[in-house]
């Protein structure tokens, strides 16, 4: 098959699949009167506030009940962290606050920036309503060789550690072979102790990260064989779910542990990358995805979170992700070992067909993220700026 033509492909095929499919879950727009232009995560403060990350470089505290204004907690969009050509996909892409923020007032930010490019974790304290710029502490820079893949989702485990998944920073094909590379920090899920200073003075390296003494691989690796993970979460089991988005034919999601390689660019999802020639070396462990579809239903996943409590039934225990391009939601439903047990589409946004065939269809809702807000209202961010709840 040439391989040219799948993505013109699979956006007849995904528009055709959802004809007639009625919704089990509709989406109810809030906040219409704020500006929250590309949000790309909300986080909830222990003191109950929400949060709204826009990739711009704005984060904002959003009005209780809906209503009223927003306060700005903290503005980087002066920081030029986007190149002319890197406005999809740079910027700051994660946020996630200290587990002793309300002692602390410490929070933690991932963006890219520019000449040299490079993906930036810091550290920063807050006061009361508003973050203190001043207060920045880079942890790590990560160089980076495009604009794109190289993820930025950042969160803190239950172990009190914070994770970073980190893409392959490749246009295509995993050209440069870094994902499979232990001697760099792309195309990696890392594992930082920011509560120490052992390591450059900035952060510690956990004692069982699988790499910890540095030979043979960076320390800071957790796991490897990452693509372009969009969408990290653990569930209340401690499952840590990542949703890797693909290229030409699968899109995946992966329970991630330590140590795991998680295959790309040997796979892509749960079979061999048809554009590498090469074979892995003998002897590795290669984990398949618990879950993957392919680009007859959807284009690029974002990834979301278990959702223990819901109105709605179809949601309510499911594992709750999406397709940025097509709009899609589903409900994907596990045993204890991750295999999977259902998966039920709920949503699919309303489109508009292109005029060009090979071009991707005009859809109302790209979903960037799932959310629970301070409520405990499941909520989904669009990156054309809405923010919408999901209602039975």
């Amino acid at each position: 098959m040439n391989l040219r033509f799948l993505p013109a492909l699979a956006c007849l095929l995904g528009l055709a699949s959802s004809l007639g499919a009625a919704d089990k879950v509709h989406l109810t727009r809030i906040h219409q009167d704020l500006a929250t232009n590309a949000p790309i995560t909300l986080q909830v403060s222990p003191d109950g506030r929400d949060f709204l990350v826009l990739q711009r470089g704005q984060v904002l505290i959003l009005p209780k009940g809906g209503k009223g204004e927003a306060k700005t907690f903290l503005d980087f969009s002066g920081r030029a962290m986007e190149a002319s050509n890197g406005k999809f996909e740079e910027g700051i892409n994660g946020f996630a606050f200290h587990p002793q923020f309300a002692q602390n007032g410490l929070f933690y930010v991932c963006y890219t920036q520019q000449k040299p490019k490079r993906l930036i974790i810091s550290e920063l304290k807050a006061s009361g309503d508003a973050a203190d710029p001043g207060s920045e502490r880079v942890l790590l820079e990560i160089p980076l060789i495009n604009w794109n893949h190289h993820g930025g989702n950042i969160l803190f485990g239950p172990d009190g550690y914070l994770y970073a998944g980190v893409g392959d920073t490749s246009k295509r094909n995993d050209e440069k072979r870094m994902a499979q590379l232990n001697a760099v920090l792309v195309g990696k899920v890392l594992r930082l102790d920011v509560n120490s200073r052992e390591f450059h003075g900035a952060y510690g390296i956990p004692a069982d990260n699988p790499f910890a003494d540095g030979v043979d691989a960076l320390p800071q690796i957790y796991a490897t064989g990452i693509r372009n993970p969009w969408g990290m979460s653990f569930d209340r089991k401690g499952n840590f779910w990542l949703a890797d988005v693909g290229q030409d034919l699968w899109e995946e999601i992966n329970w991630i542990k330590k140590g795991g390689n998680y295959g790309w660019s040997f796979r892509e999802g749960a079979r061999a990358f048809p554009l590498r020639s090469d074979s892995a070396p003998e002897g590795s462990k290669l984990i398949d995805p618990i879950h993957e579809y392919n680009h007859g239903e959807g284009l690029s996943i974002t990834g979301g979170l278990v959702c223990e409590r819901h109105p709605s039934a179809e949601v309510a225990g499911a594992y709750i992700y999406g397709d940025f391009v097509l709009g899609k939601i589903w409900a994907l439903r596990t045993d204890d070992s991750g295999k999977v047990q259902g998966n039920t589409l709920l949503y699919t946004s309303p489109q508009t067909k292109p005029a060009d065939p090979k071009k991707k269809p005009g859809v109302l809702v790209k979903p960037t993220a799932f959310c629970q807000n301070a409520a405990g209202e499941l909520l989904v961010l669009d990156w054309n700026g809405g923010i919408y709840r999901l209602d039975p």
